[in-house]
């Protein structure tokens, strides 16, 4: 198993996750199409090439999942118990098509839970940057996380 329990976690705590990800058309088409979403930015060259960026920028919600995605297998894969909550959600720069994104991890707080002596809460901050190094998504996140069980 993969992900760490919350006895693993300590504030300071960083992971350079190692899957990266080039952003595709297909990607930001069937996102932005599966999620209802009609912006024409995401999905109208015509539209977005007469915009400040001249091309289609990718669904921040993509991005902001992607994000999440990537953490997950070294962060809460089967230790989570859930997500409690995401905030101070950003988007610094762009995402465009054929940008290849990275994404790191950083412990910013643990706590036992009051509620379940099984488990505690651990909150982190998600950074994703473009080729460029260019931070492009931040977001922090908490989640329940169970306790390394006793032999």
């Amino acid at each position: 198993m993969p992900g760490r329990y919350y006895d693993e976690w300590q504030v300071g705590d960083r992971v350079q996750h190692a899957i990266t990800r080039t952003v595709t058309e297909t990607d930001n088409l069937l996102f932005t199409t599966l999620t209802h979403n009609p912006q024409p930015l995401h999905l109208d060259y015509e539209v977005a090439a007469k915009t400040e960026f001249g091309k289609p920028l990718v669904n921040s919600c993509f991005t902001f999942s992607l994000v999440v995605g990537v953490s997950v297998h070294d962060t809460t894969l089967g230790t989570l118990v859930a997500n409690l909550g995401y905030e101070q959600l950003k988007f610094p720069k762009p995402v465009f098509i054929g940008d290849t994104l990275r994404c790191e991890t950083e412990c910013v707080g643990v706590r036992d839970s009051k509620s379940r002596p099984n488990a505690g809460i651990v909150t982190w901050t998600h950074r994703c940057f473009n080729q460029c190094d260019e931070l492009v998504c931040e977001c922090t996140r908490t989640a329940l996380l169970l306790k390394r069980p006793h032999a």
